[in-house]
């Protein structure tokens, strides 16, 4: 056998996103959230994946989102690496997400409490070896929480997590090592066996019963997070703004083929503020007419 690996959007989203998924998410949120206990009962993806959807080749973060049977919304992220604003981003779609779902004529009251999963393939916070931590507002001194239930921040680092396959004991381990060591796994082991839903989503993950334009797009994306992962260790490497603009100038070509020498033009004259301001809004283009357009905005 060979396991497809959950950090790229076609399979994360396959095996926790999917209508065949409830089950998967449900105990996986169970884990990571509430410590294995069996706290959710039901919940419905928004937006499920489904086989004939067109999967954008984004390599940064991967998202999933749910609501619970009491109406709080889980918004499930997976960052590849740490780039620029980060975390400034987390924060910000909590937020968004809590402040949307009013509409017009509805009070505070309406507001239902929203949790963001972030799982991190990267070390976030050095001066814990928590491989999990939570935060939500409490007082500065005497540690009172203040609507402690209502905005909640979940992290999962990856690299944290050192256990191998016979040192696993609970479905917290369970999970976060299915996440990190699926592709290097011949075989459903038993230890993974003994939690249904662990083990039907290594059957999801299993490349062998995969279609073929579903192999295909899987390769798209491998193929494409490599070529990101090394332009961006460049990119780094030589800490200047071209190295960035360079690194758009890839993403961007991958995405929506060769450029026209406008937009070229256009993105070579964005000024670091704004070279910032694409690296964001690179994902929300459905066309290369949304990226013109953008540029054409930006350039005035």
């Amino acid at each position: 056998m060979r396991f497809i690996s959950p950090k790229t959007d076609f399979a994360f989203k396959k095996i926790f996103g999917s209508d065949q998924s409830k089950d998967i998410l449900i105990s996986f949120l169970n884990a990571m959230i509430y410590s294995g206990n069996s706290v959710i009962q039901d919940l419905e993806i928004i937006d499920p994946y489904s086989a004939g959807d067109v999967v954008d080749l984004k390599d940064t973060y991967l998202d999933v989102k749910a609501v619970l049977e009491d109406g709080t919304t889980v918004i499930i992220e997976m960052q590849l690496w740490n780039v620029e604003a980060f975390e400034k981003r987390v924060v910000y779609n909590l937020c968004k997400t809590y402040g949307n779902q009013l509409k017009l004529g509805q009070g505070y009251f309406d507001l239902n409490p929203v949790i963001a999963l972030t799982i991190t393939d990267f070390k976030l916070f050095p001066s814990t070896e928590k491989v999990i931590s939570c935060f939500y507002f409490q007082e500065e001194e005497d540690h009172l929480p203040y609507q402690e239930n209502e905005l909640k921040l979940v992290f999962v680092e990856l690299p944290k997590f050192t256990k191998q396959l016979e040192e696993l004991e609970t479905v917290i381990d369970k999970w976060i090592f299915f996440i990190k060591e699926a592709p290097n796994l011949e075989i459903i082991p038993d230890k993974l066996r003994d939690i249904p839903q662990l083990e039907k989503a290594l059957t999801i993950a299993n490349q062998a019963g995969l279609s073929v334009s579903e192999v295909e797009k899987l390769c798209k994306q491998e193929m494409a997070l490599e070529d990101a992962r090394g332009a961006l260790s460049l990119a780094k490497r030589e800490g200047r703004e071209e190295g960035e603009r360079n690194l758009l100038l890839r993403l961007l070509e991958r995405r929506f083929g060769k450029l026209t020498s406008n937009a070229i033009t256009l993105i070579e004259a964005l000024s670091h503020q704004d070279l910032e301001g694409l690296s964001e809004a690179i994902w929300d283009f459905k066309t290369s007419n949304d990226l013109l357009h953008w540029l054409q905005e930006h350039s005035k």
